[in-house]
């Protein structure tokens, strides 16, 4: 798989800024779901200057990557985002799409080939541009009142055993027990949720939406609308490793 990762094909994409960026302005890797039904259109899309949308690789369901942007060249994948106290992310970003047509056509799990790529091409961007793991990011990270993606079946946990990305510290025996039991102080929870790096707000639907989003990322086994006390343990635990 490190072949496709070397020997990539190339399809750029009009839809990219002109200036270029340092190699030092690369912080954060985003990840994204295609969500289309068809590979094609989704590569179409990307590559069309009047939809002004783009990435910099697209991983195939085959596993074969396409080069879509140069890295040096801000794409447009991340829209209105922040992460911390940085803001329109697109700006030092890298931004993955992969093909899956996501939660409204059918949401799947991504296959070993594409898995293959993912973590051979983050491995080499990581120590290309010395991005650090908790800057390892999924759209809905960074985008969490607008987007889902890549969504709860994305293998964020074989990431971290990569030493990839960011995931807690606490065993799934331990997770089980604390999962459902409602979180008396909701408050705390939010706030540390911010402090993560989560956008901060004071509505609760968009509180919610932000909520379900860390669970689809952290702890996909249960996405509820209750503020439960695994949940609140396991974000302590990545206060703590961040």
């Amino acid at each position: 798989m490190q072949k496709n990762v070397e020997k990539m094909s190339i399809n750029y994409s009009p839809n990219f800024d002109r200036k270029k960026r340092s190699n030092s302005k690369v912080k954060y890797l985003i990840f994204h779901y295609t969500g289309m039904k068809s590979e094609n259109a989704a590569i179409k899309r990307l590559t069309n200057e009047s939809t002004k949308v783009s990435c910099h690789y697209f991983i195939k369901n085959n596993g074969e990557i396409i080069k879509i942007v140069p890295d040096l060249y801000i794409a447009w994948h991340a829209g209105i985002s922040s992460w911390k106290k940085d803001k329109s992310i697109n700006s030092n970003s890298i931004g993955i799409e992969i093909y899956n047509p996501g939660h409204n056509h059918g949401y799947k799990k991504f296959n070993q080939k594409q898995v293959a790529s993912i973590i051979n091409l983050s491995k080499k961007l990581k120590k290309k541009y010395k991005i650090k793991k908790e800057n390892i990011l999924g759209h809905s990270d960074i985008a969490p009142l607008r987007k889902k993606d890549p969504g709860e079946k994305f293998p964020w946990k074989l990431l971290n055993k990569k030493k990839i990305s960011l995931w807690h510290s606490l065993s799934e025996k331990n997770c089980k027990k604390l999962r459902s039991i409602k979180l008396n102080d909701s408050e705390n929870f939010f706030q540390l949720l911010f402090k993560f790096g989560y956008k901060s707000t004071k509505n609760l639907n968009e509180r919610i939406k932000i909520y379900k989003n860390f669970q689809r990322r952290f702890r996909p086994q249960l996405i509820s609308n209750i503020v439960d006390q695994e949940s609140y343990a396991i974000l302590k635990s990545l206060i703590y490793l961040n």
